[in-house]
């Protein structure tokens, strides 16, 4: 690297005489460093460490900043651990071969979900910018920025709707007795059973423990939370339920006043959401495993079945998993690392964060296994009779688990205060990504950021008004399978495409570098050039073949649905090409001239009109491994 000394002030001023023990000027140095025709500027106070500062990055310098190092690190882990770590991957690793699940598990982790992770820590802590205006160092992706924008929004709609039936369950706890133990109810069927009267798997006809639908806990989630069974379908959703709208507007009024100050309040928060899971986890943990049968349950989530991996399903389930339960793509990572110091080691902040998500998934199944074993005991059936995931499991099974225990009222207010502590951090850094991305983008909406929050927040509030009409859950399982499925695992390959290939690793590393004073060893340029990529191909592709008829229970969703519930998976994705068309049709010169424009950093502008394109220059170097330079 050539640096070259443009100029060096000193800070200097005529005064009177001062006593000898005067306060000592400091000196100022600003050196103006060139490297590869791009100007960086680098400047400190005389005896301070000197940190490189990217003329982008000192045009931001009254950008917001993390009160604490420790509000960033609560905020990633708080959005990354989300409802999933409890209610899908402990079941995933039982189905999927116990401990060999975890072979696949790490594997995807060490090679794709971890170098993901640091991409984008990196990329948001670089460049200070949003998901969209981040691609400034390549402009013809920025609708791939719009696109994980799109989705995070989505994602809001319905996501919060778990939020809001968590806050109903932890309502309904403050009794003497909870109200899903008997069969007592106004709301219960003709046909509710005493769970105390089944023993044995012969009672409940063709379906398992856990999908039986006449318990007390199974007819309090339907009947009376849901009331779907008052609506014949997505036709008919008739009107929202007004408990669960109280508590929608409860949710919203939570995100809305811990975000709308942007991270010196949300980064308070998280203190508690991003803390309180654990605490409850380790409470259910030690309580869990002091119940009868208890130790059957953890033995069938660990043993070991190697036969499981011959099966590529396996394989396809535990890159997905990886690939969800780190949260990369959904342009929050970005976001929350575009608020970090510039020379923060956003390095180890990603080793850390994404083993503790996936170490929290881990340790999470011993508390749910330790209580499903518990219910097979009760039962008098097998594990894989309780055995369930998602909705099931934290609204059914655990649930009526708990409220066989003495003092069922004290642990069914700490489950459900987790299960609320887990939802809200997450849909903070789904709503942050939303936020930061288009204040980032509109300067308008960042000069009134806190009525632009509201905004969004009531947004989000009347399309879930939908998920919580009686037949709501037909609503809420489209956008569940349709918001951010194929469209985000399509952005984030677009995404370490544009990153690694077009802007190049080797540039990349550079920025790393300039952050950190080190660059990113072959291992991760290898991840992000090639083998991440190829993942994410695998994954999209996987994705697409093994998509199902829609249908929840047994009720089958009409072609219509499915034909609406694509068009919300591309009304994202087609901001991707839509876009880059764009962009090249808007820029000026000739066809070679607007390509260069489009892939070439928007600071680097003035020299495609000289010629001097790295990008072309280096485009052969593009298929090589990359290496040191």
């Amino acid at each position: 690297m050539n640096v070259h000394v443009m100029s060096e002030h000193k800070l200097s001023s005529v005064a009177p005489l001062k006593p000898y023990n005067a306060e000592k000027k400091d000196v100022e140095l600003i050196l103006v460093k060139e490297h590869n025709g791009v100007q960086y500027t680098s400047s400190s106070v005389a005896g301070s460490r000197t940190c490189p500062r990217t003329s982008s990055s000192a045009d931001r310098e009254d950008r917001e900043t993390w009160g604490k190092k420790l509000d960033f690190l609560l905020s990633v882990i708080g959005f990354a651990v989300d409802l999933a770590n409890v209610w899908r991957f402990p079941y995933l690793c039982y189905k999927n071969g116990g401990g060999a699940f975890l072979i696949p598990y790490i594997m995807f982790l060490f090679i794709a979900g971890m170098p993901l992770f640091y991409m984008e820590l990196a990329l948001g802590q670089y460049n200070r910018e949003g998901a969209a205006t981040v691609w400034k160092i390549c402009p013809v992706f920025k609708g791939v920025g719009y696109t994980v924008i799109i989705i995070a929004l989505y994602v809001g709609f319905y996501y919060n709707v778990i939020i809001a039936w968590s806050l109903y369950y932890l309502f309904s706890s403050f009794t003497s007795e909870l109200p899903w133990q008997h069969c007592n109810n106004t709301w219960n069927s003709p046909l509710c059973k005493d769970p105390k009267l089944i023993n044995g798997s012969s009672l409940l006809g063709n379906a398992s423990y856990a999908k039986y639908k006449r318990t007390p806990a199974a007819e309090f989630y339907e009947r009376e939370v849901l009331h779907f069974h008052e609506s014949q379908g997505i036709h008919d959703l008739k009107e929202p339920r007004w408990q669960l709208t109280l508590c929608l507007v409860v949710v919203v009024f939570i995100l809305y006043f811990s975000l709308w100050k942007g991270v010196k309040s949300s980064g308070k928060v998280v203190y508690i959401t991003a803390t309180m899971p654990y605490i409850v986890l380790l409470v259910l943990l030690i309580r869990g495993i002091t119940l009868p049968g208890a130790l059957n349950g953890i033995r069938a989530y660990l043993h070991i079945d190697l036969k499981k991996l011959n099966s590529p399903e396996v394989w396809i389930e535990a890159a997905t998993q990886i690939f969800y339960s780190l949260g990369a793509g959904f342009g929050v990572l970005i976001a929350f690392a575009s608020y970090n110091k510039f020379e923060n080691n956003c390095y180890r902040d990603a080793i850390l964060t994404s083993t503790i998500n996936c170490v929290t998934s881990f340790f999470s199944g011993f508390a749910i296994f330790s209580v499903l074993g518990y219910m097979a005991h009760e039962h008098g059936v097998s594990i894989k009779e309780v055995a369930t995931e998602g909705a099931g499991l934290v609204f059914i099974i655990y649930p009526e688990a708990i409220s066989t225990l003495p003092g069922s009222t004290f642990f069914a207010i700490f489950f459900f205060i987790m299960l609320l502590t887990l939802g809200i951090d997450s849909s903070m850094g789904g709503m942050e990504a939303v936020i930061t991305g288009l204040t980032d983008d509109f300067k308008i909406l960042r000069r009134n950021r806190k009525l632009f929050t509201f905004v969004t927040a009531f947004g989000t509030f009347l399309v879930a008004l939908l998920c919580i009409t009686k037949g709501g859950i037909y609503v809420f399982t489209l956008l569940d399978t349709y918001a951010a499925g194929t469209s985000i695992l399509f952005g984030v390959l677009v995404e370490a495409v544009g990153v690694s290939w077009f802007y190049g690793v080797d540039r990349f590393s550079e920025d790393i570098e300039r952050m950190m004073g080190f660059k990113p060893g072959l291992y991760w340029r290898l991840c992000w050039k090639f083998v991440s990529p190829v993942f994410l191909l695998v994954v999209v592709i996987a994705s697409i073949l093994t998509t199902r008829e829609l249908k929840y229970d047994n009720y089958i969703f009409p072609y219509w649905a499915n034909l609406v519930g694509w068009g919300i998976a591309m009304s994202s994705m087609m901001f991707v090409p839509l876009y880059a068309i764009y962009k090249f049709l808007s820029l000026p010169g000739t066809f070679k001239q607007r390509i260069a424009y489009c892939i070439t950093p928007e600071h680097e502008h003035h020299l495609v009109a000289e010629g001097n394109v790295r990008q072309f220059k280096h485009w052969a170097a593009l298929s090589s491994v990359p290496g040191e330079q």
